[in-house]
């Protein structure tokens, strides 16, 4: 397998202190990682920093042996999806809050139906399609933001805590319905997670941040 990301000596600060350092960390196409960690460990740093939402400090990062600040914004954008705790859905229908990402993208409308289609089923929200996001409970939300990402065909998907505030039903379904979808999905995704069950459901790696740094 080839490299997706390699990641060298990175260091964010925030008010003037170190949050997050990583000396090495490379992760292989198609991989699963889990970033394993208490609250404010660095995790939701570190996916944020693989975003361009926050700027490092100092270090390298490598993006299919390209270094990463020499990626256009919108190129970079365009190969990854980002799922947030707050799922940040938009005040639309369930199929239009799916659709958004790809219509900006100027998908034709026969493959943007085709692509949120396949996405709402194979997460099983077909039956809401036509429902107001303001309408869905937590999980259904949570369900949303994840088609709406899966459908962009990202190179990388990036899942902050995707299984947080979910109750034990909701939880454990959403578990097994992402370990069909990431099997054979063959995108790398990053998610962070304090759960030792998340990371024996999903992950074929993890890592442990502590403070910020990176747990050898």
């Amino acid at each position: 397998m080839s490299m997706l990301l390699d990641i060298r000596d990175l260091v964010v600060y925030r008010a003037g202190r170190p949050v997050l350092e990583i000396k090495r960390l490379s992760i292989e196409k198609g991989r699963v990682l889990a970033v394993a960690g208490p609250n404010g460990s660095g995790k939701t740093t570190l996916l944020l920093v693989l975003a361009r939402i926050l700027k490092p400090a100092g270090g390298k990062i490598q993006f299919d042996g390209q270094a990463l600040e020499n990626i256009p914004d919108l190129k970079y954008r365009r190969l990854i999806g980002l799922v947030m705790q707050d799922s940040l859905l938009l005040n639309c229908s369930v199929f239009d809050n799916v659709a958004t990402g790809l219509r900006f993208r100027h998908i034709p409308k026969i493959e943007v139906t085709r692509r949120v289609g396949d996405w709402l089923e194979r997460l099983g929200i077909s039956h809401l399609r036509q429902r107001p996001a303001s309408q869905l409970s937590g999980g259904e939300a949570r369900r949303v933001a994840l088609a709406r990402a899966f459908a962009l065909q990202p190179d990388l998907l990036l899942l902050d805590e995707p299984f947080s505030a979910l109750d034990r039903s909701s939880r454990h379904k959403l578990q097994e319905d992402l370990k069909k979808i990431l099997a054979g999905a063959n995108i790398t995704t990053i998610f962070s997670t304090h759960s030792e069950t998340d990371v024996q459901k999903l992950a074929d790696l993890k890592i442990e941040l502590d403070g910020g740094k990176l747990e050898v």
